[in-house]
């Protein structure tokens, strides 16, 4: 044992002879948290990196889709922080105000109560105590995964701060006109019993009626049709196209509608579409959009007919029934009156859903708050345009785009108990006064607090800046903002990642984040989004226990290609299990056969070419990752780590290094330096991603205090383009003899006799190396071969007496013989038609002159392959 060996195998017995991540993970984890690895210091002089968690709803449980970003912030955040960075891993979650009451409303319910028999303050207090059992349940499962986060600094969006953020915001923006309250057409689930945005709607096709009805009596006769029939109990007009020759004389007059006895104008408006259905439509400003702008620009009445849950309110004969029951009865009253001219069933249309509860939602006319979003929008998209912000993949930009520069008014008020109240107090006389965080609210006989709460995003717009402190101006805001980086999905981009554009801009004259990197979402092995419904979901705890966290971790970054879904199976994760063995059982060998980074590395002329060739290719690889990196490429970055550890490393250049270790003198002192130089720097390498057994074998192998905290490695620029070309000559004479062993039956550990002619060749060096590879024996004297290989340009003989079957070789060769010329002969005809060539371009003249040269090279090696096997 050489004396490197001896320093450094003081670790080695330290290591258990398998790698068990339960008996690792939890304790390595809590040491990294007690000794205050990833807190952040507003006072460092280190240069900032910031990235925040999308914060995940209180009510929820970690899933795969947390656990594919959280490994990607994990490992963007690990790496700078080795580079040098302060970083700052904002934690937190969302107070996820529909979704919270819902469950809270439903451990109720199991009392048989109401949120109504506690009261509001109650009710509130109720949903607090819910948090405090049953909210946390998430960051158990983040520590599992080995998320590095400030955890000093966890924030929850009704944190008393971040209260006091959104209250100071929403005053800012009401002083200045941008908050506003009106009655306009909203989305309203009857289930959930509030407004929801735009984007929280689910449209799916559902199978519904077209009804076509006859309004108006004689010559005054227009026929308009719809899915909503239980409507038209609410129509204040029927509108035509004011060109719509067809219509012209009903245009001014009114016509009756049906059931009701009131009458309604005809009014020509631009809105409609004479060539869609009879050119008329029915006109429901109260329930619908469009119709409601109609009815704004017309005067029009808007009647509401449907209360909060869906039941007819107008007076008559369907008062009280429930929408879907009062469609079929209006329906079956207006065939009575001969009123229906054609009906078609089923009619599949689209149709908005609660992303919620999945309730079909209403169009209803209601009083509440807006946030005026053109100019905010506007800067939104500006600092995209401009390259303050960039996104990736680039290619999401104009869908970004398409969404900022066509946004409408924001209905920010939520008709919940839960969440930031509005501050805004009307007074008796009809006064409004909206309260700042420092102010007192009026009071006497006749003020009352407004009963909305506000949109859950409108809070989760602001955590870039609320979660370090502002309104106030402290170090952290100083420090800390804006982000470096913000990592979604791309289904988040309108819900969060354009409303957090709009309050940086707007309240830190700042954008938010400088970068915006999307990633798709996570699928089944078979590509099918995840669902309880279809029996698909997976717990990550579950992979967790089962192949531990860097299994999971690994799999899940080597899916990660930017914006892009990842399909993810448990056969995968086994795969990343096995890869976490390689890299334990092989750095355990490596450091029991003397690896080891003490001492300066050799110089370039004590190296051997194997030496040379793995420091080239790991300075390469680092130079690889880093780009990759900075692309947030996170699945080519796996990919190319895994390639080189498990094949350079581990797989050639531990193999090729076997003969010099046992060899011993100089050469193994030498080799060992660079093996420890090499395993040092793949460990960190792979740190970021798979943070456990890097660090459990890092600390041993080093002596050193953490990865978490160790130097990111540097590119030192040494190449050597000769060694490596040297190296893939005899990796190229190794597979093929293994091939050629394979093809014959030859257990891989079975040893047979061999002449290596390799005079002339850089081959010469590695005889040993190959020999012990290739489980080749000297030839003694009564070597003969029955079988000989030529490969670039040296020839290794074998003599596969009573080891092969020469016949099964002598078809095989003959059958690779048959092909080469079939390929020779076609290539051949091609190149010879002068009609292909003069069409052809010339890159797919050049690929089958290739193809030719192989063929012929293909021939020379088959033939001489025939003609060594002994004949029988």
């Amino acid at each position: 044992m050489t004396e490197n060996t001896q320093q450094s195998h003081h670790s080695a017995p330290e290591l258990p002879t398998q790698y068990t991540p339960a008996d690792v993970e939890g304790p390595l984890y809590e040491r990294w948290v007690e000794r205050g690895y990833f807190t952040a210091d507003a006072k460092s002089e280190k240069p900032p990196y910031t990235i925040v968690i999308p914060p995940p709803n209180v009510t929820g449980s970690l899933h795969l889709g947390h656990a594919f970003e959280h490994t990607l912030i994990d490992a963007l955040t690990r790496r700078k922080r080795m580079q040098g960075y302060e970083t700052l891993w904002q934690p937190g979650m969302d107070h996820a105000g529909i979704a919270t009451q819902n469950v809270v409303e439903r451990e109720l319910a199991k009392e048989g109560k109401s949120r109504h028999d506690l009261g509001r303050e109650a009710f509130v207090e109720r949903v607090w105590q819910w948090k405090a059992e049953s909210g946390g349940q998430i960051a158990g499962q983040m520590r599992r995964l080995g998320n590095g986060v400030a955890w000093d600094r966890d924030r929850f969006t009704m944190d008393e701060g971040l209260s006091r953020a959104v209250q100071t915001v929403f005053k800012k923006m009401f002083d200045d006109g941008l908050i506003y309250r009106a009655e306009r057409i909203i989305n309203w689930c009857p289930r959930c019993l509030t407004a929801i945005s735009d984007i929280e709607v689910d449209y799916q096709d559902d199978d519904g009626e077209l009804v076509s009805l006859k309004y108006g009596e004689g010559e005054d006769t227009v026929v308009v049709a719809t899915t909503r029939a239980e409507t038209m109990l609410g129509d204040t007009a029927v509108a035509v196209h004011p060109d719509d020759e067809r219509y012209a004389h009903l245009i001014g007059k009114r016509i009756v509608l049906p059931l009701t006895g009131r009458t309604i104008p005809v009014v020509a408006d631009t809105h409609v579409d004479p060539e869609f259905g009879t050119g008329a439509v029915k006109v429901t400003p109260a329930h619908d959009p469009n119709d409601f702008a109609i009815g704004l620009r017309h005067d029009l009445e808007s009647i509401k007919v449907l209360d909060e849950r869906g039941v007819i309110t107008a007076h008559g004969p369907f008062e009280g029934l429930d929408r879907f029951e009062a469609r079929s009865a209006i329906v079956a009253a207006l065939r009575a009156e001969g009123r229906i001219v054609a009906e078609k069933r089923p009619y599949v249309h689209s149709v908005g859903h609660c992303s919620r509860c999945k309730t079909t939602l209403e169009p209803r006319l209601s009083l509440q708050w807006w946030v005026k979003v053109e100019t905010l929008a506007e800067a939104a998209g500006d600092a995209v345009r401009d390259g303050r912000v960039n996104i990736h993949p680039a290619d999401l930009t104009q869908r970004y785009f398409d969404w900022v520069d066509n946004l409408n008014d924001w209905c920010i008020s939520r008709q919940l108990w839960w969440g930031h109240r509005i501050p805004v107090w009307h007074g008796p006389n009809g006064e409004t006064v909206c309260v700042g965080p420092d102010e007192q609210p009026p009071s006497g006989e006749g003020w009352e607090q407004d009963t909305d709460v506000l949109d859950t995003w409108f809070s989760s717009g602001l955590w870039p800046f609320s979660t370090l402190g502002w309104p106030e101006k402290t170090e952290d805001l100083a420090k800390f903002y804006p982000n470096a980086t913000l990592v979604t999905g791309y289904d988040l981009m309108f819900f969060w990642v354009a409303r957090m554009m709009m309050f940086g801009l707007y309240a830190m004259d700042e954008v938010p984040f400088r970068t915006v990197a999307f990633h798709g979402m996570v699928r089944d092995e078979h590509g099918k989004k995840m669902s309880k419904s279809f029996g698909n979901t997976v717990n990550p705890l579950d992979w967790m226990d089962k192949y531990g966290s860097d299994a999971l971790r690994f799999t899940l970054a080597r899916g990660a290609n930017p914006g892009t879904d990842v399909p993810i199976g448990e056969d995968w994760v086994q795969a990343s299990r096995n890869f976490a063995n390689k890299i334990w059982n092989a750095a355990r060998f490596a450091m029991m056969n003397g690896a080891t980074i003490e001492g300066p590395l050799p110089a370039a002329e004590q190296l051997s070419a194997t030496d040379r060739w793995i420091l080239s290719r790991l300075n390469a690889t680092v130079a690889d990752v880093n780009a990759l990196y900075d692309d947030y490429q996170f699945a080519k970055l796996a990919d190319a780590l895994y390639h080189f550890a498990w094949d350079e490393v581990f797989d050639w250049y531990v193999e090729l290094s076997k003969t010099t270790f046992m060899a011993g003198g100089e050469g193994a002192k030498v080799s060992a330096r660079v093996l420890g130089e090499v395993l040092d720097v793949t460990l960190r390498l792979l740190h970021p991603i798979v943070p456990f057994v890097t660090e459990t074998l890092w600390t041993t192998l080093t002596g050193g205090e953490s990865l978490v905290v160790a130097e990111w490695p540097a590119d030192s620029g040494f190449r050597d383009a000769a060694a490596e070309q040297e190296i893939a000559v005899v990796q190229q004479v190794v597979t093929e003899v293994r091939r050629f062993r394979s093809d014959q039956g030859l257990q891989p550990g079975q040893k047979v006799p061999a002449r290596l002619e390799l005079a002339g060749t850089a081959l010469a060096a590695h005889e040993a190396a190959m020999r012990s590879l290739l489980r080749l024996q000297p030839a003694g004297e009564e070597f003969s071969a029955t079988a000989s290989l030529p490969v670039a340009g040296a020839t290794v003989a074998l003599d596969l007496s009573g080891a092969i079957d020469v016949e099964a070789e002598r078809k095989r060769l003959t059958k690779d013989l048959a092909a080469a010329e079939k390929e020779k002969a076609q290539a051949l005809g091609k190149l010879g038609n002068e009609a292909f060539l003069a069409k052809a371009p010339e890159k797919v003249v050049d690929k089958i002159r290739g193809r030719l040269e192989t063929a012929e090279a293909d021939l020379v090696r088959i033939t001489a392959q025939l003609a060594a096997l002994p004949q029988t």
